[in-house]
């Protein structure tokens, strides 16, 4: 039956009234949702990319999925580039294992992150507080016939990206600062990313010179240069930017205390951040922690076991053999990091017994030398997640709803 004319404009008007008071409420609601409980950041789940469900509800990640309850694939020394071929002969003549484990290059970090979908990466740092003391290795005056040459980058003080100092330094970014820019560019471009894990390993072991070729003493790292590492670290991103041990830990007594209590924060509060892991323990994780117990004020969460204060990241490598004790440490709350192939041994035999049982592990970053398969090993090994996506629900510890679609929007 067709409504009259003037029926039919009154009820239009009537149902905009109402539809306009709706959405009053509604935003007046969210508004004050997000003053009340938003953290810094993203402040509004239902606003991101990816975060509802197919008939319009709010889908499980935005609310209940937090940071440990994903995986995602990472790259183990993350900078690295193969030396040039008259070194990498020389190191296989006096070095065979050497020249054997660091046959691998990455691509820069932000075409890992773009291309290859990794979402963790780790980095090698070298204390330089003067500067210069890396800039002319041994390896390339052998190579160059020319001693006093140097590499630019590393004049400046500071902290120095490489694998091992004289003979092992090419890099996609030579310096701690200009990694983590490089980072930050790519994080800033993709705001809606799930969390990157940055890993840190701080070296300053000496090397044998079995030629006397003059290899640098590194500068030895202790509390004041975690100091300076920190501040190198916060001088790229603001805290907004950052997830911290202070973020996680809250009102709690310690970090492990809040991450079996509480848990890690949820993923929509932190899209778009990033966190660091340091992978050193002993030493230099006291040192870390010298008048920072519970990591207060510290940017990096520490490579602790369970029942430490400082206990919410744990490192452990070799997953087929630990496969049980990371999927218990994954299933209590824990984050852990794993590998799934070491000094190229695994894409030389093809062997993907160790990177199986790091993804069914439940560990949440599961590092690899090898996103894409070397065409020169001819095994075609590589390592991704199950559908090539960037995350995916964590196969020990996502709740039963999570959905890999509505972790990050694909690209």
């Amino acid at each position: 039956m067709a409504i009259p004319r003037r029926a039919a404009d009154w009820l239009f008007r009537r149902k905009a009234a109402h539809v306009t008071v709706a959405l009053v409420v509604a935003f007046s609601l969210i508004w004050v949702a997000g003053v009340l409980g938003a953290g810094p950041g993203l402040p509004f789940d239902t606003f991101l990319p990816g975060t509802r469900g197919d008939n319009g509800a709010p889908a499980p990640s935005g609310s209940t999925i937090r940071l440990n309850h994903i995986q995602v694939v990472g790259t183990h020394n993350s900078y690295h580039v193969e030396s040039s071929p008259q070194l990498m002969a020389m190191i296989r003549q006096y070095l065979p294992p050497l020249a054997r484990a660091i046959e691998y290059t990455h691509l820069p970090l932000g075409k890992q992150f773009e291309t290859e979908r990794v979402r963790s990466v780790e980095i090698d740092v070298f204390a330089d507080p003067r500067g210069g003391l890396y800039a002319s290795p041994a390896g390339l005056a052998l190579t160059t016939g020319d001693p006093s040459r140097k590499i630019p980058e590393l004049l400046a003080p500071g902290f120095k990206v490489f694998h091992v100092q004289d003979i092992d330094v090419e890099a996609t970014c030579r310096t701690f600062v200009a990694c983590l820019r490089d980072i930050k560019a790519w994080s800033d471009a993709h705001p809606a990313h799930v969390p990157i894990a940055i890993l840190v390993e701080a070296k300053d072991d000496s090397i044998p010179d079995p030629l006397a070729m003059g290899f640098v003493t590194p500068w030895k790292i202790g509390p004041a240069e975690f100091d300076a590492l920190d501040a190198e670290i916060r001088s790229v991103f603001a805290p907004a930017n950052l997830i911290t041990p202070d973020d996680v830990r809250g009102a709690h007594a310690t970090l492990e205390e809040a991450v079996l209590q509480d848990g890690w924060p949820t993923l929509n509060s932190v899209r778009g951040r990033v966190l660091f892991l340091m992978v050193d323990g002993g030493t230099k994780r006291d040192d870390y922690r010298a008048g920072h117990a519970v990591l207060q004020g510290r940017v990096m969460f520490t490579n602790a076991q369970p029942g430490q204060p400082d206990a919410a990241f744990v490192k452990q490598d070799d997953a087929a053999r630990n496969f049980d004790t990371i999927k218990r440490l994954v299933a209590a709350g824990y984050i852990v990091r794993t590998r799934a192939d070491s000094d190229t041994e695994e894409a030389r035999s093809g062997d993907t017994t160790n990177r199986d049982a790091a993804l069914a592990s439940g560990a949440q970053f599961v590092s690899t030398d090898y996103p894409v398969p070397d065409p020169r090993f001819g095994t075609n090994y590589s390592v991704a997640l199950p559908g090539g996506g960037a995350a995916r629900c964590n196969p020990v510890s996502a709740p039963p709803r999570c959905r890999d679609q509505d972790l990050e929007p694909a690209p």
